[in-house]
């Protein structure tokens, strides 16, 4: 395991050399924020969405707009790509007019999307065979670390390749760790969901269980996150879980993708997973239930209505 240094991001950082121009292939609710990151590094971006009008902001921040992958991957020396699914990365980077046929040999491909571990694996081989460098990194911290430049960024792939990428990844996240070979970076994104969401269905329950008994919810938060209990996902969605605000951070749609590449990845590992596995079922409940496009806290939804209450409307118990 290797950790960028600490001053990756700065004029003499290891591996550092004159600023690369970077193509940003999807600039989504993650991936906007974090091409605009890129240009407040120094980096020149370069980026494509499907949907066009979501380049207006880096456009407007001082990016370029591409016409397409092609011609954003032909003008780059570095390509990021942030999508939502394995066929939609596989489409973009492996696809006739993708990455992979127009990123010149020694580019570098950094697909920081959440993807089932045997794509990654699949993209860096086909890279490797073309002289492309190719690691899988995706991200942890949501919509607010991507703003932030702050998110926790799992790298697989060549450690040679990490080195590259550091001046890159250093304005993406303040915790950059290579964490082993393509793919790896993959398995460790699902562990991760599997803690989020599992995190997130205990504090719903938790929510729940304070409500019923008539103890102030809010206060009640402020002790459990001085202790043991505190959490990242605590502090940042037990208030809007009480507001009932559930919009979209991290979509509740995505995060079903996740826990089903990890459950997927557990059958092949031949293991056992059985609350991750109960809980990726109330993911899927939730989006069963027309609640995909919330945000993931909106589980709490699910929860309340396993004990029969209305959204909002808890009894009380008896004394």
């Amino acid at each position: 395991m290797a950790e960028l240094p600490e001053d990756a991001g700065g004029p003499s950082g290891p591996g550092r050399s004159a600023k690369e121009t970077v193509a940003f292939i999807g600039l989504g609710i993650m991936g906007g924020p974090m091409a605009i990151c890129l240009l407040r590094a120094g980096h020149s971006v370069i980026g494509f969405n499907r949907s066009p009008e979501k380049t207006e902001r880096l456009s407007s921040a001082g990016g370029t707009a591409a016409g397409s992958i092609a011609e954003a991957a032909a003008n780059a020396d570095v390509v990021i790509t942030m999508l939502p699914d394995s066929p939609d990365v596989e489409h973009a980077v492996m696809g006739a007019g993708g990455v992979l046929a127009h990123l010149r040999p020694g580019g570098l491909l950094i697909d920081m999307s959440t993807v089932h571990p045997r794509t990654a694996r699949l993209i860096a081989r086909e890279g490797e065979a073309l002289g492309i460098d190719v690691l899988d990194a995706p991200v942890s911290g949501g919509e607010q670390g991507a703003v932030t430049g702050t998110l926790s960024i799992m790298v697989g792939g060549p450690v040679e390749a990490f080195a590259r990428a550091g001046p890159v990844l250093s304005a993406l996240g303040t915790t950059v760790v290579h964490v082993g070979p393509s793919g790896a970076g993959q398995i460790v994104k699902a562990a991760n969901q599997m803690v989020v969401a599992g995190t997130l269905e205990l504090l719903g329950e938790a929510l729940i269980f304070l409500e019923a008994w008539d103890v102030d919810r809010e206060l009640a938060v402020q002790v459990l996150a001085g202790g043991l209990a505190g959490s990242q996902v605590l502090d940042r969605k037990a208030a809007p879980m009480l507001a009932r605000q559930f919009d979209p951070g991290f979509r509740i749609e995505l995060h079903h993708k996740d826990l089903g590449i990890a459950m997927d990845a557990a059958r092949q590992a031949g293991i056992s997973l059985p609350v991750g596995a109960l809980v990726a079922q109330l993911m899927g409940a939730a989006r069963a239930q027309g609640l995909g496009e919330l945000d993931h806290s909106a589980l709490l939804v699910v929860l309340e209505a396993l004990s029969g209450l209305p959204p909002g409307d808890l009894t009380r118990p008896h004394e």
